[in-house]
């Protein structure tokens, strides 16, 4: 399982990595391993607010669809508007394949290290 250890993880799945003042949102490998191949997602707006442990978007795969929970709250300063025409990237990479970048993050601290989230999804699978 491929879990870089620069990032953190909420245990919905999320990852996150500080990127200056932003905070980067995506989801785990091993979520989109469990979803199977994406076919749309639902994104945000720009400004919108995010909370913590609140959802802000959705993904829809063959399998499902299924919330994006935020693992910090903050404000989207950017969407990665080209997933809306190839969700599938996140297939592909989900480490690369960001969904959200938000500004003003707060929450940090509740998240897990790559170690912490490789304990809790050992646990699920």
């Amino acid at each position: 399982m491929n879990l870089p250890s620069n990032l953190k993880y909420s245990a919905s799945h999320e990852w996150v990595k500080v990127e200056g003042d932003l905070v980067v949102v995506g989801i785990t490998d091993f979520a989109q391993k469990e979803l199977g191949d994406l076919v749309f997602i639902n994104l945000p707006n720009l400004d919108d607010e995010v909370s913590a442990g609140e959802p802000f978007a959705d993904v829809e795969s063959v399998k499902a669809v299924s919330d994006i929970i935020s693992p910090v709250s903050g404000v989207v300063a950017e969407v990665n508007e080209e997933l809306l025409d190839k969700p599938e990237l996140i297939n592909d990479n989900a480490y690369e394949a960001w969904i959200i970048k938000v500004k003003n993050a707060a929450g940090m601290e509740n998240l897990l290290s790559a170690e912490q989230y490789n304990d809790l999804i050992s646990k699920e699978g």
